[in-house]
């Protein structure tokens, strides 16, 4: 069966896309999300940050 080129362009498009691995799709994902959170500027919530408890909460709580 005979297909126009735009279709031969697009199913080897497809086929070159669906040969990556997921892992290696997760990966790019996560270095992307790292690059943009250091981005001072971005828009959007920020990223909550973990709070480290010091010794002076404990003074504080009494204990």
């Amino acid at each position: 069966m005979k297909h126009s080129a735009e279709y031969e362009h697009f199913t080897a498009l497809v086929d070159r896309v669906l040969a990556v691995p997921h892992s290696v799709i997760k990966e790019r994902v996560e270095e992307h999300r790292r690059q943009a959170a250091k981005n001072p500027n971005r828009p959007g919530p920020k990223p909550k940050r973990k709070v480290n408890p010091s010794a002076s909460d404990h003074e504080a709580s009494g204990h």
